[in-house]
C-alpha cells in the first residue's frame, strides 16, 4: 500500500459532516491522518450487539460528500441486531452515489468473539475475506472507480434506518467494538508487501485522529472521547450523553473463534513473523492451549505478524446473500 507524503488535518476532514454536539448519544470514528492507493488491510476484531448498533472498519476518499464529487468508499460493516449474526461488504462510488451490497450470516455472534476481517484493494479487483477464506471478489464495474487515495477508518455507530438496521436498542448501551490490531501491506509490482502493523499498545497520534462530528440517518455524535486505547486494543463505544468512554475489562483475543476455529502464529526464523493454522490436536494444538492460558494469565491480546499471509481459522463461516441496503 503507498502512503500519499500530504498529512490531512482533521479540520479539512470536517467538510464530511456537521459539528458533533447536539444528539442523545455517542459513538466513535478514527481516522488515518494520511491517505492510501491500494494494498491490503487486515484486522482482528470483535463487534458490537444491539439493534440499530453499526461497527466497521472502511477506506474513504476525503471530500466525497462533496456536492457533485464522485463518492469512493469500501466497507467492511457488521449489523448490531439479530444478536450481531451479519456483516455486510458494501462499495460506494460515483455521482449520483452507486451502492453494492453482500451480507453474510454467521454461526455464531460476531460480539462473542474476535475475528479476521481483510479487504483488498487493487488495480483490478476489490475482495473481502472473513478469517482467511475470501467471501466476495469484484473485478472491474465499481471497483474500477476507485481511482483516487483514501483514508483508513473505524468507527461505530446507529443508524435511523429501521428497515436496515432495525429500532434502536437503547438498553444495549454502553456498547463496544474491540480492535486488537491492524496489518496494512502495499501494493507492490502485483504483490502484497507489509508495510506497517499498528497493535494498539497506545494511540499513535502522528498515524490515527479521532473524529468529533456526525452525519445524517446518524443517531450518534461522534465523540473522541468515545475512542479509547486499552489493554493493547482500539475501543471505540456507543454511550448515551454524559457517559462516554470505557471502564470495563477488555476482552482477551486468545486467537480462538467463536465458532471453535483456532489460530496459532508460527515462529520465524527471519525478522519478520509468519503465520499458519494449526490443528487442533496433536502438537499443534498442545502449543495452541499453553499459549492461549499465558496469554490470558497476562491478560495480554495475541499479536500477529505476517509479510504476506493472513490468519487462518480451521473453521469459517461462508454463507451469504445478496441484499440491499437502506440509509
Amino acid at each position: 500500500m503507498k502512503w500519499s507524503t500530504g498529512t490531512f488535518l482533521a479540520g479539512l476532514v470536517l467538510l464530511q459532516a456537521t459539528t458533533a454536539g447536539a444528539k442523545a448519544y455517542k459513538g466513535a470514528e478514527v481516522y488515518s491522518l494520511q491517505t492510501a492507493m491500494y494494498g491490503r488491510m487486515e484486522m482482528r476484531m470483535r463487534m458490537i450487539r444491539g439493534s440499530a448498533l453499526l461497527s466497521t472498519f472502511f477506506t474513504y476518499k476525503n471530500g466525497s460528500e462533496i456536492a457533485g464529487t464522485p463518492w469512493e468508499e469500501t466497507d467492511i460493516e457488521i449489523l448490531g441486531k439479530n444478536d450481531a449474526t451479519t456483516w455486510q461488504s458494501n462499495l460506494i462510488t460515483g455521482n449520483p452515489r452507486m451502492t453494492s451490497e453482500q451480507v453474510y450470516t454467521s454461526a455464531s455472534s460476531l460480539a462473542d468473539g474476535y475475528h479476521t476481517y481483510t479487504l483488498e484493494w487493487t488495480p483490478d479487483y476489490v475482495s473481502w475475506s472473513f478469517d482467511g477464506t475470501m467471501v466476495r471478489k469484484t473485478q472491474g464495474g465499481q471497483a474500477s472507480s476507485l481511482i483516487n487515495p483514501e483514508t483508513l477508518r473505524f468507527n461505530a455507530w446507529a443508524s435511523d434506518a429501521s428497515g436496515w438496521a432495525g429500532a434502536l436498542d437503547e438498553s444495549a448501551l454502553p456498547a463496544y467494538q474491540f480492535v486488537n490490531w491492524i496489518k496494512v501491506y502495499r501494493y507492490d509490482n502485483g504483490q502484497f508487501v507489509l508495510d506497517w502493523m499498528d497493535d494498539f499498545d497506545s494511540f499513535d497520534t502522528d498515524r490515527w485522529a479521532a473524529g468529533n462530528w456526525t452525519f445524517d440517518g446518524n443517531l450518534v455524535d461522534f465523540d473522541p472521547a468515545n475512542a479509547v486505547v486499552q489493554d493493547g486494543t482500539l475501543i471505540l463505544a456507543i454511550t448515551k450523553e454524559g457517559a462516554t468512554g470505557f471502564s470495563g475489562t477488555v476482552p482477551v483475543d486468545d486467537g480462538t473463534t467463536a465458532d471453535g476455529g483456532v489460530t496459532v502464529p508460527k515462529p520465524s526464523s527471519d525478522s519478520g513473523c509468519a503465520v499458519a493454522g494449526a490443528p487442533a490436536g496433536g502438537s499443534g494444538g498442545l502449543y495452541a492451549t499453553l499459549l492461549a492460558l499465558a496469554l490470558l494469565a497476562r491478560r495480554r491480546r495475541r499479536r500477529y505478524c505476517s509479510a504476506n499471509d493472513s490468519s487462518v481459522s480451521s473453521k469459517t463461516v461462508v454463507p451469504f446473500f445478496w441484499a440491499r441496503r437502506t440509509r
